[in-house]
């Protein structure tokens, strides 16, 4: 399995605010939406690029999320069961 790459591209003359998920399988591109927090909205573009992977069964796991160092952007991994 691959890490998700999510990062903030800021808006430009012709294009709003994106963020971009990606890793070695492929990647999306989306519209910023202000409605969740920052992370909440990193979140949901990563899972949008599960589903568009085909990566949404239930066998992988729940994604965990984590912030980069420098405003890098978010990383996340599929994670399952726990601890003990």
């Amino acid at each position: 399995m691959q890490a998700i790459h999510t990062k903030y591209i800021s808006a430009t003359n012709l294009k709003g605010s994106r963020i971009k998920a990606f890793c070695d399988a492929g990647s999306i591109t989306v519209p910023y939406t202000y409605d969740k927090g920052e992370s909440d909205t990193h979140l949901d573009v990563a899972y949008q690029l599960v589903k568009k992977l085909g990566w949404d069964d239930d066998h992988y796991g729940k994604l965990a999320q984590g912030s980069l160092p420098n405003n890098a952007g978010y990383c996340h991994v599929f994670v399952k069961g726990t601890r003990a």
